[in-house]
């Protein structure tokens, strides 16, 4: 069998300028979220329990001002209620969008999870967008990048497009992530043209680089706390974050219209939440180093990897085309294998709620489907790939995509 210790080591020594740059982005954005700490003068007092309605939470108020900060905007909501990353783009998506509107995708298809959201799949009368009369368009990628010459011809065909939406990260399509200053041109070239709203996915993205989208221009962004932002130690929930019009709609989607974001009891959650954000520069680092290291691994043993482990990231995200089921398989056990938590269960493809494909998914994590920590999934489709993400810890996340390696050299030498 392939000597994995050798490979290990070879592969450290080849990525150090690149662990070296990860460490550099890490600083700036924990030196920008340490600022916003003190700007807003975090104590003790901001971790106390509310219950009930919440009126006059300092915790959620002066976590919602710490976000918008961080990310270069207006205003922000952080809530713990939020279920996960879908929940928090639907609450956008339905807070900016009106009957008659269009939305339109201009990085390809959204993540699955948003197709019976948009009413692209799914039974009439669900309450998707399109029931309530909201219309659907989309553009491809060309060549990777955003194309603004059929996005501006949209936009003078289509005057009813009321939200330009992207995803920053890959999702299960393999094509490029989008870097933040891509993401910014087109903020400029769709505000230059119409009166919409540029609405960004962004999960798996925060604090890869030293900008948001928010930073350059992006009227809404939304996420996960149990992916990025959360930093391995929120429980559960989500945010909005952007200008004060499109946060304050969204409040009303969230809430009801004319309370918007002035409530919301905290149950005891704001600890984790502070501490989550106040980790996360440093642990999205650690999950950028692991995704760099099973790169490295995968493609000397043959494997299409997206992105090449000496390319820059964008996002958490490794994908790793293994063009063969069972390969699929045999990674996703080896992640398992490889984990804290549920070290001994052996993962298989399953009907997830929400997906048309079947999906395996690996996930040994200490929060239940926490993206952040050492997780792996993809649906059982060609090419069969592989999306691999997270590790709370470098040391770690090492362990779990060695353990990948041995799983899936079992199959191929037998």
């Amino acid at each position: 069998m392939t000597d994995l210790t050798t490979l290990a080591l070879e592969a450290e020594k080849a990525l150090a300028p690149q662990f070296a740059a990860l460490e550099q982005i890490s600083f700036e954005n924990t030196k920008r979220v340490m600022e916003a700490f003190a700007e807003y003068r975090v104590c003790e007092g901001y971790f106390a329990a509310t219950s009930g309605y919440g009126y006059d939470d300092r915790g959620r108020d002066a976590l919602d001002k710490i976000y918008a900060r961080v990310f270069g905007c207006e205003s922000a909501l952080v809530r713990h209620s939020i279920v996960n990353g879908t929940q928090a783009l639907a609450i956008g998506l339905y807070g900016l969008l009106r009957p008659g509107d269009t939305l339109l995708s201009v990085a390809g298809k959204p993540y699955d999870t948003l197709e019976e959201v948009i009413g692209i799949v799914g039974k009439p009368g669900n309450g998707s967008l399109a029931d309530y009369g909201i219309s659907y368009g989309q553009i491809e990628l060309k060549d990777g990048k955003l194309d603004l010459d059929a996005i501006g011809k949209a936009l003078e065909e289509n005057k009813s497009v009321k939200v330009v939406f992207v995803q920053r990260s890959k999702g299960y399509l393999n094509r490029p992530t989008l870097s933040v200053e891509e993401i910014g041109e087109l903020c400029d070239f769709v505000h230059a043209r119409s009166e919409a709203y540029v609405m960004v996915d962004n999960c798996y993205g925060e604090f890869t680089e030293t900008l948001e989208p928010t930073a350059l221009g992006a009227d809404l962004i939304a996420g996960s706390l149990i992916k990025n932002p959360g930093g391995g130690m929120a429980e559960s929930g989500g945010y909005l974050a952007g200008t004060e019009k499109a946060v304050e709609l969204v409040s009303y989607r969230l809430t009801t219209v004319g309370v918007g974001g002035e409530v919301g009891a905290t149950l005891g959650q704001n600890k984790s939440m502070f501490k989550g954000f106040f980790y996360a520069p440093h642990t999205v680092k650690e999950a950028l180093k692991t995704a760099m290291f099973a790169a490295y691994i995968f493609e000397k043993l043959g494997f299409e990897a997206e992105p090449r482990y000496d390319q820059t990231r964008y996002d958490i995200i490794q994908a790793l085309n293994f063009g063969d089921p069972e390969l699929l398989k045999a990674f996703c056990r080896g992640i398992q294998y490889g984990s804290p938590v549920d070290a001994y269960v052996t993962p298989e493809p399953w009907d997830m709620p929400g997906y048309t494909d079947q999906v395996i998914m690996a996930a040994g994590t200490f929060t239940s489907g926490a993206s952040i920590e050492l997780s792996a999934d993809g649906p059982m489709r060609p090419p069969y790939t592989a999306f691999f993400q997270g590790g709370l810890t470098f040391e770690s996340g090492k362990l779990g995509i060695l353990s990948a390696a041995r799983e899936v050299l079992k199959v191929i030498e037998g």
